[in-house]
């Protein structure tokens, strides 16, 4: 499998130096060249199988030509053996056709350990055999710091460092993050937001000879890793649910883009996701661009929800270039016009596209708070 980036001036590059790599040089990020897809006896065939074993054949197109099945598989299972729910990934019913997919179960209790805990894995497993270590740098408005460090710490080949917005982290994520006692972890809290962080991330990827002499990497959303372990998920709850012979639809608490964007690779891979929905706060510019099809950045306002306080979504720019038709300057333009004046607005062409598949609402924290107290009233579930 041989990946290219989303602004085209960056070379194709195999799952092994996508991983490393994080950002492309050219500023865009990674996607499969194409898609790999599943007829439906193919999906029906994989339904049942136990999590690790899901994953395998889930990934194993993605990380073709790097990794073998067995050390993919043996990864798959060192990673999974440790969240404590044999399902890793249970689907819990709170109504009629309705269905919670709990992503709780890893150390952290945060959905990103299902991708972070492999990837910690994978860093260490392509390091060692390439004799090479790498500082990790990242970015957090809470959950992908935490569960980027403990996937992180102690790991022979890698060093850590990850940037949060001082004040702007739950309490719990910030002791998750700040109370590690491992040499290769450090922490950096900014006056700011969780788009000042991301955007010093992406200068420091952009400066090369930086980059180089540091040996960067990165573990936030931007790394196609993290999207394609996400993928297991959605197949795992498409397959329990009936797929393929049966649609479904997700609702996808919504920041950076990165874990609906995994759902939309399900689908592209050839399960019947027949609706995407994308759930904002106060920060609401994706529900916004769905629902007019402009991008238009307004200022970030803290909430209950500080993982979704964010107005750049980055992993955005993924689908941007496949509503462009994998045009790379189409989408380089765009990506310049929202830089330099905070906007852009796609075709009405491109609108129609992308509302074919996702639909948006936003909630302020009063309507969090109610639909939270409601839904447990009803089921007993806290969501």
């Amino acid at each position: 499998m041989r990946y290219i980036s989303t602004r085209g001036h960056a070379p194709a590059l195999a799952f092994d130096d996508v991983l490393l790599a994080g950002l492309a040089r050219d500023g865009g990020l990674y996607l499969p060249e194409t898609w790999p897809t599943r007829t439906a006896d193919e999906w029906r065939r994989l339904r049942g199988l136990p999590y690790a074993e899901l994953a395998t054949e889930v990934m194993l197109p993605f990380v073709e030509g790097s990794l073998t099945r067995a050390e993919l598989a043996a990864l798959a299972a060192e990673t999974y053996a440790g969240f404590d729910h044999p399902a890793a990934a249970p689907l819990v019913q709170i109504d009629h056709d309705l269905w919670l997919m709990e992503l709780f179960h890893g150390p952290t209790i945060a959905f990103k350990d299902y991708a972070l805990q492999l990837l910690g894995r994978l860093f260490d497993h392509v390091l060692t055999k390439r004799g090479e270590r790498v500082m990790i740098v990242g970015a957090t408005s809470g959950d992908t710091g935490s569960a980027a460090i403990e996937a992180c710490r102690d790991r022979a080949a890698i060093d850590i460092v990850i940037l949060h917005p001082e004040g702007r982290t739950s309490e719990v994520q910030r002791r998750q993050m700040t109370t590690v006692k491992s040499p290769n972890v450090r922490n950096v809290a900014l006056k700011g937001s969780f788009d000042d962080c991301q955007d010093l991330v992406k200068a420091m990827f952009a400066d090369a000879p930086f980059r180089d002499e540091m040996h960067l990497s990165a573990v936030n959303s931007i790394n196609w890793a993290r999207i394609m372990a996400q993928i297991v998920y959605y197949a795992a709850a498409a397959l329990a649910l009936g797929a393929p012979d049966r649609p479904v639809a997700f609702a996808v608490p919504t920041g950076n883009f990165g874990n609906v964007f995994a759902a939309y690779a399900a689908r592209r891979m050839g399960l019947p996701i027949a609706k995407l929905v994308v759930g904002s706060n106060r920060n609401d510019i994706l529900d916004r661009f769905f629902k007019s099809g402009e991008m238009k950045m307004d200022g970030v306002v803290p909430t209950l929800s500080p993982s979704m306080d964010i107005q750049i979504s980055s992993n955005f720019e993924r689908l941007l270039f496949e509503l462009c038709g994998r045009d790379a300057d189409r989408l380089s333009a765009l990506m310049a016009e929202f830089r330099g004046t905070g906007r852009f607005a796609v075709t009405p062409e491109m609108h129609r596209a992308a509302a074919e598949l996702f639909a948006s609402h936003r909630l302020d924290d009063e309507a969090t708070l109610r639909v939270i107290a409601e839904t447990r009233a009803a089921t007993g579930q806290t969501i």
